[in-house]
């Protein structure tokens, strides 16, 4: 990962408006790791990740900061929910599971990288064995088959909505143990017991995907995959603790809750703090996971966390409620913004979806509006809104017809949402 603080946040411009303070924070946190690996190793070890926790409203981008930045730089990333640890007894679900499944997204990118690798390797087998299986297809149906013909228009692709019949690998079902880790247990007997198939009736471009997977598997050495995974894991890993607030009781109440809330927060001390975690695929060190944490932080505070978990994320980030201004940005500005994302849906019906200027205006104002008036959900409620406005184009746009174009102005706008503006208009009289 060559890019720099500037250069990330650049990038995080094209999906997240505004929260430069966060954006920033998370940059740098993540550039300093790549810093730590250019270090000699006695003193690379020393140098441990300075975990972040963000507070804000809902729907400012906290997670999507941090899934985004994940991505951009291909690292093992996950979301967990806080209060999923205090659902099941007294302090929930075994707090080592967030670690677990961290690897095993670390594993599933690694085998997609190695898969990806071979793919070409493993094309021969794949098309042979869909030709055969295009031809057995046919027989069964008594038709006549020119093998060299079937494997011609496969490389063609003019088959690839074909029905053939494939033996598939049966997959092993995890198993939930209440308090721990999902178990595989098809898992437990790996190499002591042959696999299992069973037919499938499939497309041949579903097929192929099955058959390219099974065939790239076979030449894989899974023991480098687990390896490489296990250090991306500790290396490159991301856990966003979203919810982290709904885990903090108040310091002068001793109810049941506000005692089993404070018992996730120890159990969660030493993943953070750093701790070694039994995997399927080996032992992992949390020492250099880099931990963000978020919350809205409406009841309680930061300060309400047990001291040694607050002094375990150095780093707090304060993000602002959307603005106006920011909504507009929203609109027009990330990569499939909504309005984007709606004109590309209704173009498949045949509807050129315009928008103009003032009506981006009057939807931020409305957005703002409503957030300030009733519950602030942030850039969700520009969904909410886009979903009243476009439910009557939505519902008659049939695609039997030519190609429309339909112009969304302020007009058309206010024409919709008058009643909800009558509502804004009389909250000013009410103290």
């Amino acid at each position: 990962m060559n890019m720099t603080p500037r250069e990330i946040v650049d990038e995080l411009d094209k999906y997240i408006i505004g929260q430069d303070r966060a954006k920033r924070a998370v940059a740098i946190a993540l550039r300093n790791r790549y810093r730590r690996s250019s270090l000699p190793k006695e003193l690379r070890d020393e140098i441990t990740p300075k975990n972040i926790i963000m507070r804000g409203p809902t729907g400012v981008g906290k997670t999507e900061i941090a899934r985004r930045l994940a991505k951009l730089v291909g690292a093992p990333f996950i979301k967990i929910e806080a209060t999923k640890y205090t659902e099941v007894g007294y302090v929930g679900r075994d707090v080592e599971s967030m670690v677990r499944d961290l690897v095993e997204v670390a594993v599933r990118i690694v085998k997609d990288e190695k898969a990806h690798e071979v793919e070409a390797k493993v094309k021969p087998d794949v098309d042979a064995k869909l030709t055969d299986a295009i031809c057995d297809s046919r027989r069964a149906q008594n038709l006549t088959v020119d093998k060299t013909l079937v494997y011609q228009d496969l490389q063609a692709g003019k088959l690839e909505n074909e029905q053939v019949e494939l033996s598939v690998l049966d997959n092993a079902k995890p198993i939930m143990a209440i308090g721990g880790p999902e178990i595989a247990i098809g898992n437990m007997f790996d190499g002591l017991l042959p696999q299992r198939r069973h037919k499938r009736k499939l497309p041949i471009s579903r097929a192929r995907e099955l058959l390219t997977q099974e065939e790239c598997d076979k030449i894989i050495d899974k023991d480098n995959v687990y390896a490489e995974a296990i250090r991306r894991t500790e290396e490159e890993g991301i856990i966003f603790i979203d919810e982290i607030d709904k885990i903090i009781g108040k310091p002068s109440t001793t109810t049941t809750a506000d005692v089993s809330r404070e018992g996730v927060q120890r159990d969660i001390l030493p993943i953070v703090e750093g701790s070694t975690v039994a995997t399927k695929y080996g032992n992992v060190k949390t020492d250099f996971i880099l931990f963000i944490a978020a919350g809205a932080f409406h009841v309680s505070k930061i300060e309400d966390m047990i001291p040694e978990l607050q002094g375990r994320f150095p780093i707090r980030v304060d993000l602002d409620s959307l603005t106006k201004a920011d909504f507009k940005r929203i609109l027009l500005e990330p990569k499939n913004s909504v309005t984007t994302q709606y004109s590309q849906l209704l173009a498949v019906d045949n509807i050129n979806l315009i928008f103009t200027d003032d009506a981006l205006d009057e939807i931020a104002e409305m957005a703002e509006e409503e957030n300030e008036t009733s519950e602030n959900i942030g850039a969700r409620r520009l969904h909410t809104i886009m979903e009243s406005l476009l439910e009557d184009i939505s519902f008659n746009a049939s695609g039997t017809h030519p190609m429309l174009d339909v112009t969304i102005d302020r007009n058309y706008v206010q024409n919709v949402f008058k009643d909800s503006k009558k509502k804004y208009d009389l909250t000013k009289y009410i103290l």
